[in-house]
């Protein structure tokens, strides 16, 4: 038997398009943002290009630098909603092989560290930060 086999898009497609659930703070036609269920601190956020391109310095450069817009704009939110004196900035590249930035309030170096992330965050805590994050925006 014949079957055609099909790419599987990324967690990362799936959440932007809806097929899985996730809490978006941003979107538009070319990029979306949303929050990471393991964050370094709260508010962690992810901005994604809507293009499925593996490695970052593979984006086109008017692509990176809408990506780097936005991530901008959530950064200044961030230190808005939480009262933060920064925002860090950090793109890895190896958990979702899909380019994506990390932006996420920073209290300190020790915030930049991945081992510390959290797992098991409360959807309540999520929910809040979806809220927090959405006003300073709007703000």
């Amino acid at each position: 038997m014949w079957t055609e086999w099909m790419a599987m898009a990324t967690v990362f497609t799936q959440i932007m398009n809806g097929d899985l659930p996730g809490r978006i703070v941003w979107s538009d036609e070319r990029v979306a943002a949303f929050l990471t269920i393991a964050p370094l601190t709260a508010g962690h956020t992810l901005v994604v290009p809507r293009a499925e391109i593996d490695d970052w310095t593979q984006l086109p450069a008017e692509l990176l630098g809408h990506v780097m817009t936005v991530s901008h704009l959530v950064g200044a939110a961030l230190k808005r909603a939480y009262d933060a004196p920064r925002a860090g900035l950090v793109i890895a590249g190896f958990e979702v092989p899909h380019a994506h930035v990390h932006v996420f309030p920073a209290f300190g170096m020790e915030d930049f560290d991945f081992s510390r992330i959290e797992t098991n965050v409360p959807a309540e805590r999520l929910d809040d930060d979806l809220k927090r994050i959405r006003a300073a925006l709007n703000g």
